[in-house]
């Protein structure tokens, strides 16, 4: 009974470590791609709106 409990307890130990290293390696990447995207530009000037005329 107790080796029937230590495989049970070795496989959710196997899939907990699993599951960690899954979730670490996205937030890793996540946060490596997000460093790497350009940043946006503040626009300098900003375009006067200009009523259109009607012929």
């Amino acid at each position: 009974m107790t080796d029937l409990l230590n495989l049970a307890m070795l496989i959710c130990a196997c899939v907990g470590s699993m599951a960690f290293g899954v979730l670490a390696a996205y937030g890793i990447l996540r946060t490596g791609f997000a460093l790497m995207r350009p940043q946006p530009r503040p626009i300098a000037v900003k375009p006067s709106p200009q009523v259109a005329r009607v012929l």
